[in-house]
């Protein structure tokens, strides 16, 4: 304790980023879990898995061998979380929710001071236009979504793995599941479990008798692809995992529709913010006797009506933005090794779509489930803005 009482003294900007990074973190995790359903629900029709880990991935996304698409709703995904990871399953990825948030919104709100510090410059009444808000949020959205995205595909993929229950894989068992399939695609076939033996020692080195074939065998990145299909995101979630097998670029997948989503969310948000703000203290203004000559003279909105607004403008702006973030999760959910991002690029080959959704990063695939899931996100962003807002008030009158 120094300053005369003050935990951090004189340096203001030293109190403020500590009133940030407590504010973001107790936002963070306050709405988690409204997070990790909503993102499993918008993940639920997500068919791009290889055949032989159909059997394991079945338990939550209800496909059959072919991949049919089922909707799944609210009940049946936290049904299908608590049973396979309990109530932790709930907070999967917490940690790199906040560690991207931590940078990720100190980058928006940062840009956002920066760029209407130089709109108010000069001006007397210190106003920022509505217009004026909109543009900066759009900036300061897409340096968020630069900062965030490699944690919020980590993020996306723990959330994912927290529906599959692990539970170790001997070759018997293995051997188990496969069977059924062969014995689809070769009518008539007679398993030998010896001849799998040998198979599996011709494959690798690893013995018939380990206690998890299934598991060590993914250990392998040849073998997560040996289908042909991209493997389950659930088993490519750590960043070495990751950078492995997918290369660097990867940790940045999904950025085109998480432009998209920022920059329209941050122009929405600000803008709504600002229009409210106004409307706060052009009503104080006029029941002060005298009347102010402008709305800054009317002095600050109380802290509780300040958090009230920007709760608002965060589910305003999440209702102009949901698509672009159901785009986004679902392009995070899908694996691209390399060589196949290799292959794609000798052969020049061209995303489908329309040219809206080619620059958005929006699958055709996907149309049908864009809006899934914007109720949930709608009242996590309202109560993760609120909770962001007053906390940081809270904190900020503390250390002052």
């Amino acid at each position: 304790m120094v300053g005369g009482g003050k935990p951090l003294g004189d340096s203001v900007f030293a109190g403020h980023a500590a009133a940030g990074a407590a504010a973001i973190s107790a936002s963070a995790v306050a709405v988690h879990p409204l997070d990790t359903v909503k993102t499993l629900i918008q993940a639920s029709a997500h068919t791009r898995i290889s055949s032989y880990c159909c059997l394991l991935y079945r338990c939550f996304l209800k496909l059959g061998a072919a991949g049919q698409k089922q909707k799944m709703g609210l009940r049946q995904v936290v049904d299908r979380l608590m049973a396979a990871s309990g109530p932790a399953g709930f907070y999967s990825g917490i940690g790199w929710s906040i560690m991207g948030k931590l940078p990720g919104l100190g980058a928006r709100f940062g840009t956002y001071e920066l760029l209407t510090a130089f709109y108010k410059d000069g001006r007397e009444d210190n106003y920022v236009y509505y217009s004026e808000a909109m543009l900066a949020g759009i900036a300061a959205g897409a340096v968020e979504a630069f900062f965030c995205t490699p944690f919020e595909l980590l993020k996306l993929r723990n959330q994912v793995s927290s529906v599959i229950p692990s539970r170790p894989v001997g070759p018997a068992n293995v051997a188990q599941e496969s069977f059924p399939l062969l014995s689809k695609l070769l009518p008539g076939y007679v398993p030998d479990t010896r001849v799998w033996s040998n198979t599996v020692n011709l494959l690798s080195d690893l013995s018939p008798k380990h206690p998890d074939m299934l598991g060590a065998l993914k250990q392998h990145p040849w073998m997560l692809t040996g289908s042909g299909k991209p493997p389950l995101p659930s088993d490519v979630q750590l960043p070495s995992r990751v950078i492995s097998l997918e290369g660097w670029g990867a940790l940045w997948r999904g950025l085109r529709p998480g432009l998209a989503r920022d920059c329209v969310f941050g122009g929405m948000f600000f803008s709504t913010w600002q229009f409210i703000h106004t409307a706060m203290l052009t009503w104080k203004a006029v029941n002060m006797n005298p009347e102010p000559r402008n709305i800054e003279e009317a002095g600050p909105v109380h802290p509780f009506a300040s958090s009230v607004a920007a709760g608002f403008a965060g589910a305003v702006a999440v209702a102009a933005s949901h698509t672009f973030d159901t785009a986004k999760s679902r392009s995070e959910c899908t694996v691209v090794p390399k060589y196949i991002a290799m292959e794609r690029k000798l052969l020049k080959w061209k995303a489908p779509g329309t040219w809206i959704e080619r620059k958005t990063g929006i699958s055709p695939a996907d149309r049908n489930f864009l809006f899934r899931g914007i109720g949930l996100r709608m009242a996590r962003s309202g109560i993760a803005s609120f909770v962001l807002a007053g906390s940081y008030y809270l904190v900020v009158d503390y250390i002052s």
